[in-house]
């Protein structure tokens, strides 16, 4: 008898229909087609005896199973509940009447207990797309489903449970959530706040200009002079996520699994901070099995990267085009996959190898040559896409002692948002730009073009500073988020002043050299 059982792959964050055809014919052997991993056709032995623990017995005869379309590599365990299920229908022993209208995915354990899987989010849109009437699916995957509305969600624990199911001994219950009502509850909360910093004034301007206009910020200073603690801070001060962002999001932690248990959708913007070991793939995604990488992890986010010169040059090389293209395509022999990688670069660096050059109190020991050597390994055209470059000097006594809190991340990101609704306006009819640090050239020309007392300060920084044509573009971007955050409809002279002040390594003699 033959029996079709809906399951779905993933290609990139979104999933693509699998139908999985069950031949149980007379004869003996158990043949598996349709470019299964190692991982699906192991999944005969944890068939088997999830079955046997479920009091059915696996059938002794010739079993084929197809997974169609069968040009597209099948992955991973989260097969086994449907083939499971399709073995047992085409041995008669659950009814095939209601088999065509739900999607199965799974990983069976060897006493039947259905664990958790990937990419369960895009599997539900899979499902509702295609009009079905339920997706069955771990329990522990069941909250993160529930979330695409018009589609009943229904989570088991057991494969006896969806066998009684399907043979109608049993009602299953749908998983529903208020994705609204979560995802207002979950917004306001931050474990960390800007009220806990002490002095840093400047650097905090720096990081509100960075958040109201999506800009790249890089932050120098010695060590202990709260780089890494103000960085962590910045999720605090971004604008909300809305709910398409959060669902994308929530889309690319599904698909790399990184989602915890009972997760519904992300609320906050994503924070990521990989060790200076990590490789250029884990960076921008990819691999045998491909997966996201921590770019495209961090999109609508924050990627921090802390001691910027330790990490390899190839890594930081290949964020150059997702930084300015805001995706990352990944093309090998047998697949291409795009990844969305729109994110805030936040880096942070010493000025020097020793750490201590500026220092107030400590004196450097490196040599000209050394603090050469220590900044290329940071190549220009990789400087260029950071907008803000940001000194940050030590605190001193009276502000570490002070007992008077700062000002809290809630007054600055109500500033940050009134900017970004400036911006949101402004862009409203230029498709895929929300925010300054995506203006295209043509929109600098048309709504970040200073006065003439302006222009004439921006030719002379220029002039001086020696500086690329993608740092003039830069300079206007900020500028134009400055004078938003102002509510300066023109961009005048002390908005491109202080973005120009915003460019601490374009000038020649800042180290020295």
């Amino acid at each position: 008898m033959l029996s079709k059982i809906l399951g779905a792959a993933l290609q990139g964050i979104d999933a693509i229909a699998v139908e999985i055809e069950v031949s149980v014919e007379w004869g003996s052997g158990y043949v598996m087609v349709g470019l299964p991993d190692t991982a699906v056709k192991e999944s005969a032995e944890r068939v088997r005896c999830a079955m046997g623990n479920a009091g059915f017995k696996f059938p002794r005869k010739a079993v084929v199973i197809n997974m169609s379309p069968a040009d597209i590599k099948k992955e991973g365990s989260a097969y086994d509940l449907p083939i499971a299920i399709g073995i047992l229908a085409s041995n008669e022993d659950v009814s095939a009447d209601k088999l065509g209208h739900y999607m199965l995915m799974g990983e069976l354990s060897l006493d039947g207990t259905v664990k958790p899987i990937k990419g369960a989010l895009p599997m539900a849109i899979l499902a509702r797309e295609m009009q079905l009437d339920g997706f069955i699916l771990p329990k522990q995957n069941a909250t993160e489903a529930a979330v695409v509305n018009n589609l009943n969600v229904y989570g088991v624990e057991t494969i006896t449970e969806v066998i009684q199911f399907f043979n109608n001994e049993i009602i299953l219950e749908p998983t529903v959530v208020d994705t609204r009502a979560e995802f207002a509850r979950a917004q306001g909360s931050f474990p960390f706040d800007f009220s806990e910093v002490k002095g840093q004034e400047m650097v905090k301007r720096a990081f509100e200009v960075a958040c109201a206009g999506g800009h790249n910020i890089l932050l120098i200073g010695s060590p202990g002079s709260g780089k890494s603690m103000m960085a962590k801070r910045l999720p605090s001060i971004l604008p909300p996520l809305t709910l398409g962002e959060a669902l994308e999001t929530t889309k690319i932690h599904s698909v790399a699994g990184k989602l915890s248990q009972g997760t519904t959708l992300l609320s906050v913007r994503p924070y990521r901070a990989p060790h200076h070991t990590i490789s250029p793939v884990a960076l921008v995604g990819g691999g045998t099995y491909p997966t996201p990488g921590e770019i495209s992890l961090a999109h609508n986010g924050v990627l921090f990267l802390d001691e910027l010169p330790e990490f390899n040059r190839s890594v930081l090389e290949v964020m150059r085009q997702p930084l300015e293209d805001r995706h990352i395509s990944i093309s090998r022999a047998k697949y291409s996959i795009d990844y969305p990688a729109s994110f805030m670069l936040v880096a942070s660096m010493n000025p020097c190898p020793c750490g201590y050059y500026g220092h107030p109190t400590k004196q450097c020991i490196c040599t000209p040559h050394q603090r050469h050597q220590y900044m290329s390994k940071i190549s220009g055209p990789l400087l260029d896409r950071i907008d803000l470059q940001v000194e940050v000097q030590p605190v001193n006594f009276e502000q570490m002692s002070s007992k008077q809190p700062g000002e809290p991340s809630a007054a600055i990101r109500e500033r940050v948002i009134k900017a970004r609704a400036i911006q949101s306006l402004r862009f409203k009819n230029h498709p895929g730009v929300h925010c300054n640090a995506q203006m295209t050239t043509a929109l600098l020309h048309k709504y970040a073009e200073p006065d003439a007392e302006g222009m004439e300060k921006l030719r002379e920084a220029i002039t001086k500073m020696n500086m690329s044509a993608r740092a003039y573009d830069r300079i206007l971007k900020v500028a134009r988020t400055i004078a938003d955050l102002d509510g300066s409809v023109q961009v005048r002279q002390h908005h491109i002043m202080e973005a120009i002040g915003y460019r601490n390594l374009d000038r020649s003699n800042y180290f020295n050299l």
